[in-house]
């Protein structure tokens, strides 16, 4: 397909989201990114480690930057409970602290005239005890099958300050159905804190990447063999149980989900993926038709594997020309996302296609916090930091709020 030329590309004309309720002026939206910048919350006992982080102004400054008038971000992934994060420098929503500092995100986004999500993020399997304090829960005790793989952060006051462990030494715990539905519970009261109380327009599930979402849909992470798995069909149920709690509780127009259908992040190798994910799609379509979006990564985009060799993998499942169409198929008037692999070279026409209705963005919006500016006047874009994508940093604001937007003495 010829693309259109900068401004003449459909990416730069408007969309209504959230069942028509927010008509975004154009079409490149802010990917959840996570960027490890949060500050800690002052723990009640300071010889307590810390085990939560909240939004300070440097955070406020990093989305307000991103924000043009009409567009959407979506957050990095916000924790629903302390035991679904772990992760340091990554947020919660369950604390004043937290709630505070992330309307000051919202009001500096809003006050630019743009749109942002929550998106809630829960680690499940991927955390270990040490940082959040509680068990490690999935949905089924799956040992960790990399016996050298180490948590990527050094973890202080345990055996030995700043140690590395291995991730197979801590293997998670089943969740109980008990405990399935007091999650769902947290992500409901999470949901409306975000939207009654720090005013984002809406929550995104992150259901993609190997996280709990995505645990239970995965049959190498889900062993169960009770209503939350042991067919395709019912290892969708944890899935479609939480968007419609979500949807109960702040509307299902204020409800999105990001999906990877054939991701392998985090250990995912699920073999039924067609089966579970076009049942999953089906369901949500029936149950939840005024949805606010489905956003779903690419195929043959991989963050732990090359093209090449994600492209193996395609084959060895019998899935060589696979794309997303099917999904769009499915979804059908639901506004459908893209993200993954997408840059300057190859955006414009996605829209044109009719395959997508707005493409997810977020390496590139790294190191160019103007990027739909970028693109609609075809300026070069700033090559990105990838050793700066990810604190803690004591120097937070390095690779994170110090791009400036182009200009003319830019090479």
């Amino acid at each position: 397909m010829v693309q259109p030329k900068n401004a003449d590309s459909k990416i730069f004309s408007q969309l209504r989201i959230a069942n028509g309720d927010i008509k975004l002026n154009h079409r490149i939206i802010l990917a959840p990114l996570t960027r490890n910048r949060n500050v800690p919350c002052i723990p009640k006992d300071p010889l307590e480690p810390v085990r939560t982080w909240c939004p300070d102004e440097v955070v406020v400054e990093y989305y307000r930057q991103r924000t043009t008038e009409g567009g959407l971000l979506v957050s990095e992934g916000i924790n629903p409970n302390q035991q679904g994060g772990g992760m340091p420098g990554t947020p919660g929503l369950w604390l004043p602290e937290h709630i505070a500092g992330w309307k000051k995100v919202v009001d500096a986004v809003h006050a630019k005239g743009g749109y942002i999500y929550c998106q809630l993020w829960h680690q499940g399997r991927t955390t270990i005890e040490h940082m959040t304090g509680m068990c490690t829960v999935s949905p089924s005790g799956v040992a960790w099958n990399d016996p050298e793989e180490l948590y990527p952060y050094p973890v202080k006051g345990c055996r030995g300050e700043g140690e590395s462990l291995k991730l197979a030494d801590y293997t998670s715990i089943e969740m109980t159905v008990d405990m399935i539905k007091d999650t769902i519970s947290d992500f409901c009261e999470a949901a409306r804190r975000a939207v009654e109380e720090c005013g984002f327009d809406g929550v995104e599930v992150h259901g993609a990447n190997g996280y709990l979402p995505e645990q239970f849909l995965s049959d190498n992470t889900n062993l169960r063999t009770d209503h939350y798995g042991g067919t395709p069909q019912k290892a969708c149920n944890f899935s479609l149980e939480l968007m419609e709690g979500l949807a109960g509780t702040v509307g299902q127009q204020k409800v999105a989900i990001r999906l990877s259908p054939f991701g392998m992040y985090n250990q995912i190798r699920g073999t039924k993926r067609m089966e579970t994910f076009t049942h999953l799609c089906r369901q949500l379509k029936s149950r939840l038709p005024n949805m606010s979006y489905a956003s779903f990564i690419e195929p043959r985009y991989e963050q732990v594997f090359s093209a090449n060799e994600k492209d193996a993998f395609l084959r060895s499942w019998g899935l060589a020309s696979v794309d997303l169409s099917i999904f769009r198929k499915i979804l059908g008037s639901t506004p459908f996302l893209t993200a993954g692999g997408w840059n300057d070279t190859n955006v414009r026409g996605l829209v044109e296609s009719s395959q997508y209705d707005a493409v997810v963005m977020g390496r590139w919006f790294t190191s160019n916090p103007d990027l739909p500016q970028r693109l609609l006047e075809g300026r070069p874009l700033r090559q990105y930091e990838r050793e700066r994508f990810y604190g803690p940093f004591q120097d937070r604001e390095r690779g994170y709020t110090d791009y400036d937007p182009w200009c003319q003495n830019e090479s």
